[in-house]
């Protein structure tokens, strides 16, 4: 695994001049010249990137999938989240690079500032690149408007940079949320019918047994059956529901439980282990938490 630490590194690997400054920097995609090293094979940068492109048509892998950038395409990396791209890739980026921008910044540069703390809640970070964000032309203005302020704010750099970049960064990533939140109401229709495919994985995981081999359902499994990272799926999930994708899994739960309980002759604890819970007692706690009643008196309230 190859480990890109630093910008200056990094802008190295791109043909880039040095970073006027080592904790932050904007580039322009048009700029990059990537060079052809086995470094690209397979790494991982230490620091957060926000790109925004459009007109580029080549592709970059990252993990098992391949992404197309088009027009008015936002991503979002955290460190440490493994890419790679072969010498193909690399020539086709290089003679069809298109246009854009890419923000840098590393974890240091967010020193004490409420936002090093603050970012961890920015889910988008680790979604994978086939959720991007597709952006209007007004939006597209709005987030290079705030990457203009940014370049030209450590053009000279004092006391007062930090601060003032931190600022435009947090301001690009509340507006992130609010295009990804549209974007999910814009594509309500094939939200829905993920919705409606992550209900029927978790009937079957329920009827087919599936709880008794392998235990409670998580949200890392339904991700990975409906293709989609697990923060991805609960923020959609959250914007079209108002709950995430943990506590549709939980009311699901409860809804077995009480199917099991009203229409069965099962003990509570063998109805603990069909759902998946490996002690009675957590069940009984997970079922009282959720409904105020133990799952006993819940049984005898039908009788």
């Amino acid at each position: 695994m190859n480990i890109i630490n630093s910008i200056s590194e990094y802008h190295q690997l791109l043909s880039l001049p040095e970073p006027l400054h080592p904790l932050v920097s904007i580039i322009q995609v048009a700029d990059t010249h990537i060079m052809e090293t086995d470094v690209w094979e397979q790494f991982y940068i230490n620091f957060y990137s926000v790109s925004l492109k459009r007109d580029v048509s080549a592709k970059v892998k990252y993990g098992q999938q391949y992404y197309d950038f088009n027009k008015g395409v936002m991503n979002f990396l955290a460190p440490k989240q493994v890419q790679s791209l072969s010498i193909s890739d690399i020539r086709l980026i290089n003679q069809e690079c298109g246009q854009g921008y890419v923000l840098l910044f590393h974890p240091d540069f967010l020193g004490r500032h409420p936002l090093a703390a603050s970012i961890k809640n920015y889910g988008f970070f680790s979604y994978a690149l086939n959720e991007a964000l597709h952006i209007s032309e007004k939006e597209e203005n709005s987030i290079i408007e705030i990457l203009k302020k940014i370049d030209e704010e450590y053009q000279h750099i004092d006391r007062h940079t930090q601060d003032i970049i931190l600022s435009q960064i947090d301001l690009l990533l509340n507006y992130s949320i609010r295009f990804y939140e549209r974007q999910f109401i814009t594509r309500k229709f094939v939200n829905n019918d993920l919705l409606i495919r992550m209900e029927q994985l978790l009937h079957r995981y329920f009827d087919k047994g599936e709880s008794l081999q392998n235990g409670l359902p998580t949200v890392e499994y339904l991700a990975h059956n409906l293709n989609l990272s697990p923060n991805y799926l609960s923020d959609m999930l959250r914007s079209l529901t108002g709950q995430n994708a943990q506590q549709h899994i939980h009311n699901k739960m409860i809804e077995k439980a009480k199917e099991y309980l009203t229409s069965s002759n099962l003990s509570v604890a063998e109805i603990a282990y069909q759902l998946g819970f490996e002690y009675p007692q957590s069940f009984n706690k997970f079922f009282k938490k959720k409904t105020d009643i133990s799952p006993l008196e819940y049984r005898q309230s039908f009788n």
